[in-house]
């Protein structure tokens, strides 16, 4: 790679780069059948180079594109990927995160030669004269062998991917509880979907309609991702394509490093906790130590908590996303969200911790309860240093909620999963945002009007939930009220966080609400643990109030 680019080149790249892996999320999401992924975004994009390094990511979900690269490297040490191959992987412990967040992989080839742009050899084959083209040929030399240019992958959550409960993510004690595990596998062979594979997902899981649907929404996506590298590469070539690629990733690292070198050198130490595991009454501990050097830094996470029984263990691909997420915030800008923004940065999980947890460890809450907490300790330790700049903590739950049964307007399952907002944190300068997903989810809510026509379902309520911001100088956002009757008998789960540990917050501010569950049964409600699952009857109802966001600034001061 030359070390000398043009810079307006090299932001028209950035810009087609990140439109290509735009461009497939909404091809994943109009054509998607769940309202989990069509109505609530719950999925990520992503262009990778030939050798697996993230190139440009979507803006999705934070939890996912951290992530994916883990997956997509599994899945070129497992298979040798040909033309028209897809390979599907949901393995935690092969750089997956959890079981239903199925990641599809696909290569993207093209001819040596086929550069497209104007004035080269192809351009000027392609012009020849009219009898020139169509005389006969019955000796034509032999098209080379496509050559592999690129990799795509997206990932998107399942409403099911079997297990126990309905939804899968009910409370296991192990992986083997939360669903079907897919190691790296071929889903599509040189073009053709491997229908013995497709049968033997489908036999495993609830609601195989509209999973395949998801699944071949999934496939066209990737399709999608093809023909606009390829579009590219016939514009501008496969050398320029490839050589601003890296540039992209070498541009992206400098960034990250003069964003580490803004920060005073030192070690900055946190320690924040989960409520517990589901399983036991004990806190979880989660520790941090942040060592700023230069421009350069180690993030270990020493003596985090040991993994549990219960189904809150991250496996490492989520910590190195979380530390990726929050890093990459302290950029700003439209910065390339490419492999080069990991390099400066050295990331310590000990194996076998609830933050690089092991097999056959249940692994169902991880990215979504554990990563928020994981965000809000390295966000505690970076107030340290950069106190004007870091925001107290935000609800630091995903709130996911399950509900399954049989629709008895059809006769078939159904399977309802959704995260539930909360309040975002203050800032120095700012109150924060009421009623959003806040950190390492990105995803919206379903709207009543969908979630009613697609499930036997009832939005009672939904609303802002006053005053459980914490108060400051400056206020946290508020959470929200989200209350759902069924109206079939189901099985409902619930996997959330900051019941008891109150989301912190910074500068004097005060702590936010925690959060609070309730069944409500003929009239009267009880309330619930915050991890569990639970049947309900025609009429019940299903209450969260989800927790506020941290205050900042003492406000007597």
């Amino acid at each position: 790679m030359r070390n000398k680019f043009d810079p307006t080149t090299l932001e028209i790249y950035r810009a087609l780069y990140t439109s290509v892996a735009e461009e497939m999320g909404i091809a994943l999401r109009r054509t998607a059948f769940s309202p989990n992924i069509k109505e609530r975004r719950d999925y990520s994009c992503a262009v990778f180079d030939s050798g697996g390094n993230v190139i440009a990511q979507g803006d999705h979900m934070p939890v996912h594109l951290g992530s994916m690269p883990m997956a997509v490297e599994a899945a070129l040490n497992e298979v040798n990927i040909e033309p028209g191959d897809v390979v599907a992987v949901n393995d935690p412990f092969a750089g997956g995160t959890h079981l239903p967040d199925v990641t599809l992989v696909m290569g993207v080839f093209g001819r040596d030669g086929a550069k497209g742009r104007k004035g080269d050899g192809a351009r000027k084959q392609s012009a020849a004269s009219p009898r020139l083209r169509a005389s006969p040929s019955p000796r034509l030399p032999t098209s080379p062998s496509p050559r592999l240019l690129f990799f795509v992958a997206n990932r998107a959550h399942h409403a099911d991917i079997g297990g126990a409960t309905p939804g899968s993510m009910g409370l296991a004690t192990d992986v083997y509880g939360e669903g079907l595990r897919i190691p790296p596998i071929r889903l599509v062979r040189a073009g053709e979907i491997v229908e013995d594979v497709m049968r033997l997902i489908f036999a495993n899981v609830r609601g195989a309609a509209e999973r395949r649907g998801d699944f071949q929404a999934q496939i066209g996506s990737l399709k999608t991702g093809e023909s606009r590298l390829l579009e590219i590469v016939a514009r501008r070539g496969v050398a320029e394509a490839r050589e601003y690629a890296k540039h992209l990733i070498a541009y992206s690292a400098r960034l990250m490093r003069r964003a580490i070198e803004l920060i005073p050198d030192g070690t900055y130490e946190a320690e924040d906790w989960l409520d517990n595991d589901g399983i036991s009454e004990d806190r979880i501990l989660i520790r941090v130590r942040i060592a700023i050097d230069g421009d350069r830094v180690l993030v270990d996470f020493g003596g985090s908590a040991p993994q549990v029984a219960g189904a809150i263990n991250a496996v490492e691909a989520i910590t190195v996303s979380a530390v990726s997420y929050v890093f990459r915030c302290l950029i700003g800008g439209d910065v390339p969200a490419s492999a080069g923004l990991m390099q400066p940065i050295e990331v310590i999980a000990p194996a076998g911790t609830v933050v690089n947890a092991v097999h056959p460890a249940s692994v169902a809450g991880g990215n979504v309860e554990t990563s928020q907490r994981i965000v809000d300790v390295l966000f505690k330790a970076l107030a340290q240093a950069l106190p004007d700049r870091i925001p107290a903590a935000s609800q630091g739950t995903m709130n996911n909620l399950t509900i399954g049964g049989i629709d008895p307007r059809t006769g078939r399952e159904f399977s309802y999963y959704e995260t539930v907002a909360g309040g975002m944190g203050a800032r120095a300068n700012h109150d924060g945002m009421s009623a959003v997903h806040t950190h390492m989810t990105n995803s919206l809510n379903t709207p009543a009007e969908a979630l009613e026509y697609a499930y036997p379902l009832r939005v009672r309520e939904y609303s802002i939930r006053k005053h459980s911001g914490g108060d400051g100088n400056r206020r946290g956002g508020d959470g929200v009220v989200r209350e759902i009757e069924t109206l079939a008998p189901a099985r409902m789960s619930l996997l959330s966080d900051r019941r008891k540990q109150a989301p912190y917050g910074l500068g004097g501010g005060e702590e936010a609400a925690t959060g609070h569950d309730v069944i409500i049964h003929d009239g009267s409600s009880r309330q619930i643990e915050s991890k569990g699952s639970w049947e309900l009857q025609p009429g019940d109802r299903v209450r969260i109030e989800t927790p506020g966001g941290g205050g900042y600034g003492n406000e007597s001061v």
